[in-house]
């Protein structure tokens, strides 16, 4: 069973934590606040009110085998630097670590912290290509350029009804849907409608030409998005 340790419970880690409560892990979580381990300590495997400024405190709680550790102090870019040099010279690298601006990344990135979130930017960047087409309805970078989304099929596809999507357009078609259905996997002969929701892979560039194909001028504002959100985090 894989085990995370949460060192801050502020905003971005309890959203996280409770996504860890509903999946098989042990979770070890550490605040200062004793209000917050009071509530979560009967929920995870272990909790503890400790100062995580203190090296040896560090050392002490979180084991060297640890699957991954995710930072989350707050604004307190001090406690954060500090937190992740301890973890890097424990010999961890699976380290996440929130932070609440671009000097704040700026610094970690010098220490080396592996993974660097912005959860505003983040969430800002995934839900601009929605709002500028009404063709998407979600949006996941998982890295190296691809992304997978859900989209509405384009005019162009609906007209051309092609058997061989990927070569046409460049991206991959995994599954369809209609509004309220489950997903069905793609079949070359599935004639599409405009009540289908498709599930595809391809390039960040490829899917912005697939769903917006009326509105070319936009193309090349729209930022090409965060590429780490699942990084190691299996």
């Amino acid at each position: 069973m894989k085990q995370f340790a949460i060192i801050g419970v502020d905003s971005f880690a309890r959203s996280l934590l409770e996504e860890l409560m509903a999946v098989d892990c042990e979770i070890l979580l550490i605040d200062k606040n004793r209000e917050i381990i009071d509530y979560y300590k009967d929920d995870v495997t272990e909790a503890y009110v400790a100062d995580v400024m203190n090296e040896d405190t560090i050392n002490h709680l979180i084991p060297t085998d640890i699957d991954g550790v995710i930072v989350d102090l707050g604004g307190n870019i001090e406690a954060s630097i500090l937190v992740s040099n301890y973890l890097k010279k424990m010999g961890l690298s699976n380290i996440h670590v929130k932070v609440d601006s671009v000097r704040h990344g700026e610094i970690l990135e010098i220490i080396g912290a592996v993974n660097i979130i912005y959860p505003d930017r983040e969430a800002a960047r995934r839900l601009t290509p929605m709002l500028l087409t009404s063709s998407l309805f979600n949006y996941v970078p998982i890295g190296n350029g691809l992304v997978m989304a859900e989209v509405s099929p384009p005019r162009t596809l609906l007209d051309s009804q092609s058997d061989d999507v990927r070569k046409t357009f460049g991206i991959n078609i995994i599954a369809y849907r209609k509004a309220e259905g489950e997903y069905n996997f793609y079949r070359r002969e599935h004639v599409f409608t405009a009540e289908d929701i498709l599930l595809v892979v391809g390039s960040e560039e490829d899917l912005v030409r697939f769903t917006n194909k009326e509105l070319p001028a936009v193309n090349h504002r729209i930022p090409y998005l965060l590429r780490k959100l699942f990084k190691d985090m299996k």
